[in-house]
């Protein structure tokens, strides 16, 4: 397999092509939002962690009864840690996550009277959380800008000229200079949707793409 050539980023040449894209993309998904179900900050942080490496789709399927069983942080943390596993285990890596999510639960529980924190610096104490899914909480959970690098947002980055890194953190740290931090959680939204519609992973749709005349690889697989 060939190697895939590097895009050079000049970064105020990408701070001009997000604004584009950013305008583009808003008036194509003006709906584009989170797709895990939940109603409060600890059923979100919950579903994150449940989310790595697992559809929303499957997490939503397996949250549906959870949530009615698990209504609270201290539930979770009382809860048994085999069973938890057995309730989760459709979702894959069951017995890393159910130990996040029991860990991160009982600390919540003891230390932040049963509610989820929302500073990135209290979230990152907890166990299993990183600044993905800590982003992705202050966010969507909480109304404080935060970018979050998923698979969908690190390869679009790349392929529009907007980082070379796919580093998760580094990307995070890239974007956060080039776009307004009002709309880091929007764009993330964006992103992550145009990746699952059109920009995908082994064969992107240039042709039918809206922001392709703004993107350095559209139409050419050696950047991909």
């Amino acid at each position: 397999m060939a190697k895939r050539k590097k895009i050079k980023v000049d970064k105020d040449e990408a701070k001009q092509r997000v604004k584009k894209i950013w305008s583009i993309l808003k008036k194509e998904y003006p709906d584009a939002k989170i797709a895990l179900r939940f109603v409060n900050p600890l059923e979100l942080l919950v579903s994150t962690i449940l989310s790595a490496q697992c559809t929303d789709v499957r997490v939503n399927m397996v949250t549906k009864d959870l949530f009615k069983k698990y209504k609270s942080a201290g539930d979770w943390a009382k809860a048994d840690l085999k069973q938890i596993e057995s309730e989760i285990r459709s979702t894959g890596f069951f017995r890393n996550k159910a130990l996040n999510i029991k860990g991160a639960c009982t600390k919540i529980a003891e230390q932040y009277g049963g509610k989820v924190p929302g500073t990135m610096d209290e979230l990152l104490t907890l166990p299993g959380v990183g600044r993905k899914t800590a982003n992705c909480v202050l966010g969507d959970a909480f109304g404080i800008p935060g970018i979050t690098c998923d698979t969908h947002v690190i390869r679009l980055s790349r392929r529009l000229g907007l980082s070379e890194n796919s580093d998760p953190v580094k990307l995070e740290f890239d974007l956060a200079e080039i776009l307004p931090k009002k709309n880091w959680t929007a764009f993330s939204h964006l992103i992550i949707t145009h990746g699952r519609n059109v920009c995908m992973a082994r064969k992107p749709n240039c042709p039918d793409c809206p922001i392709a005349k703004h993107c350095p690889s559209a139409n050419n697989s050696a950047l991909w």
